[in-house]
């Protein structure tokens, strides 16, 4: 039998939630190093998968594992990675590495960093919460993607609601809660009918993706459930119209839950929404794909206005990723090659983009009091590492070539030229309207005079903030330089989705 490393990797989470929580509460400590000895594990056993997949020829799905729980109803757990999802499972093992770092604490007079407040239950459900984001990234059936999905969006709600921010953490944990909690029952019961149909064709009871793929459903099923289930998971992704949860849930959350949510949960949803909604309903993605680009279209400017008039950073950030996301589904409604490998290689980079961007929101913080960016000035007088970490980001944002986000940004934009031009043109104004917001949200906050009130009441960021922050912006850096250690995997993804959509 192979190495079980993708139930290692989904499983090592849920495994250390239970430890921890078997710990006395007053060792935090060592609460602290169970998390982080954990998040590095996943982390070196997510990279080792992505490198092994990358030379390994890239070819469909890999490092399969299949184990039979319900066999009468047809459910097993069955795991693998191809193209799209590896690069996704890296990503999730990336931000649960670095937000660990985040939360660890510091003792400065000056700081209230990290979670101070009950670690052991904070890092257990933020672990919970990673094991779901892992099963549903490796999950090829499809009754197991629905059950780690609700448990990645369950944790959502405790993390927020207890360690989020005082002012809006009931009324944003329960917004984002129902909205998810609807979104996913909506594509569960399109599932279902998927499941049901099949049966029906095949005289087979299976929740197998790989299956479901060739399960032969008409036309006219795959126009009718196609809309429930894309938009059912694309709440999660923060597509226009069903957004307005997202960025108060960004503002409410703890700098490490921020830099999930952002980070990984909105590929979550993205990414079900191509694996269940257009690869297993190619001929209902081909006819509904106007309405997934007009959408995605009014995400990517209006998500970029909205940031711009933005006073509060994590807002900015928060309607920012909306804009981001929109590029995503963007490159998801083009049904082409560019558009989709943009989106595979966007979803990569814009997670740690935004897990960046949330991680030094969260560190001035913790030192400043303060998110407002009118009462923000100096930052870079003591916090210079964090400084550069934040134009790198925002560079990223603008889509500066020599960066991931270029790299992930072009090919989009020349996919959905290919299929409307006018919409490439109307999207393509959100490139001005970051680059303004960016720009001038660097020279206040960092570049300013330093107002009075943060003179000699500010400290620097600890080593574990620095560990965290290089790690992220070199990871931008060499896919932005280095394309050849993504494209071509996220390529290999794209052409078996292009294969089900009949060479669309």
């Amino acid at each position: 039998m192979n190495f079980p490393i993708l139930s290692i990797i989904t499983f090592l989470p849920f495994v250390a939630a239970i430890i921890m929580l078997l710990m006395p509460a007053d060792r935090k400590t060592e609460v602290r190093g169970v998390a982080l000895a954990t998040a590095a594990i996943d982390l070196l056993f997510s990279g080792w998968m992505y490198a092994q997949y990358l030379l390994g020829g890239m070819t469909g799905y890999q490092f399969i594992e299949t184990y039979n729980w319900l066999p009468a109803l047809g459910i097993s757990l069955k795991f693998g990675v191809d193209g799209m999802s590896a690069p996704l499972v890296l990503l999730t093992g990336i931000v649960m590495f670095t937000g660990v770092l985040i939360s660890w604490g510091d003792d400065d007079k000056h700081v209230m960093a990290g979670i101070q407040d009950r670690p052991r239950e904070f890092f257990a459900f933020l672990f919970l919460l990673a094991g779901g984001v892992f099963g549903v990234f490796v999950s090829l059936d499809l009754f197991m993607l629905f059950f780690f999905y609700e448990i990645a969006v369950f944790p959502m709600y405790l993390l927020i609601a207890i360690w989020g921010w005082v002012k809006t953490r009931e009324y944003a944990a329960m917004k984002l809660t129902l909205y998810l909690f609807i979104g996913s029952v909506i594509a569960l019961v399109g599932a279902l009918a998927m499941y049901w149909t099949q049966y029906q064709n095949t005289g087979v009871l299976s929740f197998d993706m790989l299956q479901m793929e060739s399960a032969g459903f008409s036309a006219a099923f795959q126009y009718a459930w196609f809309l429930p289930v894309f938009f059912g998971f694309a709440v999660l992704g923060g597509i226009w119209p069903f957004h307005n949860w997202s960025p108060d849930g960004h503002v409410a959350a703890p700098t490490a839950v921020s830099m999930f949510h952002a980070g990984v949960l909105m590929k979550l949803g993205a990414f079900a929404a191509l694996r269940v909604g257009v690869m297993l309903l190619p001929e209902g993605a081909k006819q509904w794909a106007w309405l997934i680009m007009t959408f995605a279209g009014i995400a990517v400017v209006y998500g970029a206005y909205i940031a711009f008039v933005q006073t509060d950073m994590k807002y900015m950030i928060g309607f920012s990723s909306v804009s981001h996301m929109g590029l995503v589904m963007l490159g998801i409604s083009t049904l082409n090659h560019n558009g989709l490998v943009g989106a595979g290689v966007q979803m990569f980079s814009h997670g740690i983009m935004t897990a960046l961007f949330f991680a030094i929101t969260g560190m001035i913080y913790d030192r400043a009091h303060t998110r407002m960016i009118p009462e923000l000035g100096g930052i870079s007088k003591v916090m210079p590492f964090a400084t550069i970490g934040f134009i790198i980001g925002g560079l990223v944002s603008m889509g500066m070539p020599g960066f991931s986000g270029f790299v992930a940004e072009f090919p989009i934009f020349m996919g959905v030229w290919q299929e409307q031009w006018l919409v490439a043109v109307i999207a393509s104004i959100s490139i001005i309207i970051t680059a303004a917001y960016i720009m001038l949200n660097i020279r206040k906050v960092f570049f300013s005079p330093m107002p009075e009130n943060l003179e000699g009441h500010m400290g620097d960021v600890t080593v574990l903030d620095k560990v965290a922050i290089s790690t992220l912006c070199f990871l931008m850096i060499v896919i932005g330089l280095f394309p050849a250690v993504m494209v071509p995997m996220v390529e290999r993804g794209v052409e078996n989705i292009l294969r089900l959509l009949g060479g669309a």
